[in-house]
Formats: C-alpha cells, structure tokens, sequence
C-alpha cells in the first residue's frame, strides 16, 4: 500500500547530484511531491529532503540506491509520525480586493497568516504549515483575485534527539581509526 515518505539525504555540495538522484526516482517511476534542498547541522553537509508517495517496497530500494551515489553520505526514510515538518506559502491578492471586503484581513488571521507587503497594487500574504492548511488557504482567497500562489517544498527535521547521520560519521570515524592503527 502507498503512503506518503519523507527521504532524506546527506552529501557534501556537488554539481549534478540533484540531477543524479531524481533520475533515480524516475527509473523507479515514483514523482517527487517535495524537494528541498540546503545546508544541514553539520558543517560541509547539505540535506536533501524529498517527498515521495510509495510503497515500503519502492521506499527501501529508493534509499539504497541514493546510497549508492558516491557522493551520498547517508539516505533516510521517515513517516510523517517521526518528523516534524513544515511548507510556507506565498498568496499574491489584490489591493483592491482587500479594500472592499474585511473578509481577506479576517481570513488571514483565523488561519494564522500574515501579511508581508502592501503596495497599491496587490498584498503578499504569508502562511507556514502542512500542505492542506497551505491550500485551505489557498482555497478560501481564491474568490479575492489571488494573482500568483507558490508553495516552498518540504522542511523537516526527525524526532530523533540528534540527527542520524551523527552517528554513522561517528562510526565511520571509528571505522577509519581502526584501519590505520592496524596498517601500523
């Protein structure tokens, strides 16, 4: 049965790693819902966080393949029960519409919007949470001339106490200690 995943993958800043790693999900014929892409904790390592419905089969071969890129440190899998995740939304609504109706200002404070620019000619209202609150929004300003609509892709961090990778480069330094004081 699909369900909705959040991948998550750790790599140094390299050219072409987006582009190697969303062929990966198009061989497997899984569509990317979400990505995001931006330096992580840990210094020098860039977070890659992908939305993605599909099997648990499909999810499992989908990690172990971006793995398997070279330039890939480590690749996660998460439910949305183990992370806490957030989108933002941009609303563009015309001035004029605001004007004439107090129905948008009210709108955007029972949803917990605000507002980030006024000119004469049209409002940017800002919305943070999950994808159907995002869209309820949407929904609901629509009928006040809403002239452009953008959604950021997913941002999440794990339930964890730390971030997974935390470990494993612990371990690989362990793992690079032992080698050379047994080369010696």
């Amino acid at each position: 049965m699909e369900k909705e995943y959040t991948v998550t993958a750790f790599s140094e800043n390299n050219v072409g790693l987006l582009n190697r790693i969303s062929i990966i999900f198009t061989r497997r014929r899984v569509n990317i819902e979400s990505l995001t892409v931006s330096a992580s904790s840990l210094k020098g390592i860039h977070k890659f966080t992908i939305v993605c419905v599909a099997t648990p089969e499909q999810i499992e071969k989908l990690v172990k393949q971006i793995e398997k890129l070279v330039e890939v440190l480590r690749a996660f899998y998460h439910s949305d029960e183990e992370i806490v995740h957030q989108e933002v939304a941009l609303y563009k609504v015309s001035t004029e519409a605001l004007m004439k109706s107090n129905a948008v200002e009210s709108i955007v404070l029972q949803h917990g919007a605000r507002i980030l620019d006024i000119t004469p000619d049209y409002v940017v209202i800002e919305k943070t949470g999950h994808r159907e609150e995002t869209q309820a929004l949407f929904d609901l300003l629509f009928p006040y001339k809403v002239t452009q609509f953008t959604r950021s892709g997913r941002v999440a961090v794990t339930r964890d106490t730390k971030e997974r990778l935390t470990d494993y480069l612990k371990e690989m330094d362990f793992l690079e200690r032992s080698e050379t004081s047994k080369e010696r």
